[in-house]
């Protein structure tokens, strides 16, 4: 009887650690987020997201060559955020993405130095 009532409560636990797992999985998806570059500018001018984990794809709508993405905090923008880099540079006409990258609450500026296009603003609420 000790037996079945052990063989029980592993069961249980198991049960309960999976569900557990797989509630964490579901809270913490990841989100994209599409952004689109044409000749010297993003068409969309700022963000704002709330925290969470989030993949960049970028777009090089016709903007004649190569194109990148850089984000990085609005306090030091020379720290950029190296996860948000697309993981090639984007060709005309393609898109490409980033790396998962979490964002806490705070001030970014996101940008591309192949383009140039300006600085814009995302915000993390």
């Amino acid at each position: 009887m000790k037996k079945i009532i052990t063989i029980l409560v592993i069961i249980i636990g198991f049960a309960f650690n999976t569900n557990a797992q797989e509630k964490t999985t579901k809270n913490d998806a990841v989100k994209t987020v599409s952004l689109e570059q044409t000749k010297g500018e993003f068409t969309q001018k700022q963000i704002t997201l709330s925290e969470g984990t989030y993949v960049f794809e970028i777009s090089n709508n016709n903007v004649g060559h190569n194109i990148g993405f850089v984000l990085a905090p609005k306090s030091d923008v020379k720290a950029h955020i190296k996860n948000a880099y697309v993981t090639e540079q984007v060709k005309n006409n393609t898109k490409q993405s980033s790396k998962k990258v979490t964002l806490t609450k705070g001030e970014y500026v996101y940008f591309c130095p192949l383009n140039p296009t300006p600085q814009y603003t995302l915000i993390v609420e």
